[in-house]
């Protein structure tokens, strides 16, 4: 059984919609405006911890160059969007948006598989693997 990246990105875009300062690339409200809107708990969402590991993997498409793909997840998995709406919105085709977001779910994905770290998130959906880490801070040795 190998990670589900799609369960993984709608926890994490729960945690980023939730959370106004959760994703280094995206800000849900103006800054000062933030104590004004409610929070929501209705979208299903992950750990702290767990949001900022997806969140460093998810800004990465930008660094590689794929700003456009970015936007995609953004749109789709933090505000909702549909993947029909985003076409519209960036004047292309359906279809290009499903190649272009299962391309930087992979991209995600790998970047997670990289890291070698076992998430919350993998423990809710039973991905157990013995290679994994656990993120622990490190004990204080009187």
């Amino acid at each position: 059984m190998s990670r589900d990246i799609e369960k993984i990105l709608l926890h994490w875009g729960g945690w980023c919609a939730g959370n106004p300062y959760a994703s280094v690339s995206w800000l849900s409200v103006a800054s000062g405006f933030n104590r004004f809107m409610p929070f929501s708990t209705s979208r299903l969402s992950c750990s702290d911890t767990d949001g900022l590991v997806i969140d460093v993997c998810v800004s990465r498409l930008k660094t590689v160059g794929m700003a456009r793909e970015l936007s995609y997840i953004e749109d789709y998995y933090i505000r909702g969007i549909s993947k029909r709406a985003i076409a519209r919105k960036f004047s292309v085709r359906e279809d290009e948006v499903r190649k272009r977001m299962q391309i930087a779910e992979g991209f995600i994905l790998g970047c997670l598989e990289t890291l070698d770290i076992q998430l919350d998130i993998d423990i809710l959906y039973k991905y157990h693997t013995n290679s994994y880490q656990t993120l622990v801070r490190p004990q204080k040795v009187c």
